[in-house]
């Protein structure tokens, strides 16, 4: 059986092809630049990378060209050979409590929630509709990355707004990088040998997000409403006091808008560094002693370490905590930070392992577990996605 998992933004398809259920990855690739004249369309296959450059229109002409070139390089036969594809979709609100066949009022829904996440919502659908379009006879599944945290219970995701914001408008919150947490938290269950386990994962990446999974299933999660809540990131601010928001727009004599894209793009490591919201740029920036990117890291860490304090207090324990993500995998800097705040908690990571990006970074004498893990949301929604097929 092979299934595609798609993730699509306003100007780009990622997909990869998979050969399900042993999970080998046939072929990946994405379409950049969508709209644009210098488009690029990329595809993997057999240790091959091919590219070109040409104008791509829409949505549409970019699975075409991705159709086409796997079987142009005789990945494929025929289009008839791929039985299912599953899409990333980045917010399910209220609406969607687990993933769903994308039928057209499925679309339609997706669309109206774009109010929560205008920057996915809408460029997931115009993806959808692009592949139905040129694969009418195909399965297509929208997996949600908010299904994960719907375990959480009231007093984890309601707000102390009134009541009625919630019954009206959905105002809640909803957690997000679901798909990573839920595959990230299953393997280190895996390497803990029971499901019976408290765990924390870390998805640090340009985005970022801390969640807690008791017994496999998530209790608590730092994004919100909207994935602006919780720690700072690439370029988010996390969460702040709300005050400052008019405070400054009444400052800066700016609308409500132009302060949100402010939080959402302008914020995090580039707002307090001033250089990059680069990590790797940033630590380049550290070791050359920057006070202002060395303290773009230290606010992170130490929000970080804070949901894993509350998170340990709110679950009653800790067995494991995984870090994960462009940053979380790769950032020895960034997890000792974290780490050494932890003590209180037992946690002591050995620095040899930590500097190789072992998968075990703890001692033995740690109290509790440290692992780091490459996620791979793909495979997670190749996975839901043939639950659908079969």
């Amino acid at each position: 059986m092979k299934i595609m998992s798609v993730n699509s933004g306003s100007s780009s398809i990622k997909f990869k092809l998979f050969e399900m259920p042993s999970e080998k990855v046939i072929s990946s690739g994405q379409v950049e630049k969508i709209g644009f004249d210098d488009a690029t369309f990329t595809l993997n296959f057999n240790s091959n990378n091919n590219q070109k450059v040409l104008p791509i229109k829409d949505h549409v002409f970019g699975v075409k060209l991705i159709i086409e070139g796997l079987i142009e390089h005789q990945v494929l036969k025929s289009m008839d050979e791929i039985d299912g594809v599953g899409h990333r979709i980045v917010h399910g609100g209220e609406i969607f409590k687990k993933h769903e066949l994308a039928t057209e009022k499925v679309v339609e829904q997706i669309i109206e929630l774009s109010d929560m996440a205008p920057l996915h919502n809408m460029a997931h659908a115009i993806s959808i509709k692009a592949f139905k379009e040129v694969m009418p006879n195909v399965p297509h599944v929208a997996v949600f990355d908010t299904t994960f945290h719907q375990t959480m219970s009231e007093d984890a995701y309601m707000y102390a707004t009134p009541y009625e914001w919630y019954e009206k408008y959905g105002i809640r919150k909803y957690g997000f990088h679901g798909t990573s947490h839920k595959y990230v938290s299953e393997v280190t269950n895996q390497l803990l040998k029971t499901s019976e386990t408290k765990i924390i994962v870390c998805h640090i990446g340009n985005g970022a997000s801390i969640t807690a999974v008791k017994d496999g299933k998530c209790v608590e999660t730092s994004m919100g409403f909207t994935p602006l809540e919780g720690i700072p990131m690439g370029t988010r601010t996390g969460s702040i006091d709300p005050a400052i928001l008019s405070y400054m727009e009444k400052k800066l004599n700016i609308s409500s808008e132009k302060m949100y894209d402010i939080l959402n793009t302008k914020s995090g490591y580039l707002g307090v560094s001033g250089i990059t919201s680069d990590a790797r740029d940033l630590e380049k920036s550290i070791r050359a002693g920057n006070k202002r990117s060395i303290l773009a890291f230290d606010l992170q860490a130490k929000r970080i370490a804070d949901y894993i304090g509350s998170y340990f207090v709110y679950m009653g324990g800790l067995d494991a905590i995984t870090f994960t993500a462009g940053i979380g995998e790769n950032s020895p800097k960034l997890r000792k930070l974290v780490c050494d705040r932890l003590t209180a908690l037992g946690v002591e990571v050995d620095e040899k392992l930590n500097q190789e990006n072992a998968l075990l970074i703890s001692t033995p004498n740690s109290k509790v577990k440290v692992f780091t893990i490459k996620t791979n949301e793909e495979v997670l929604i190749a996975r839901e996605t043939v639950a659908f097929v079969k």
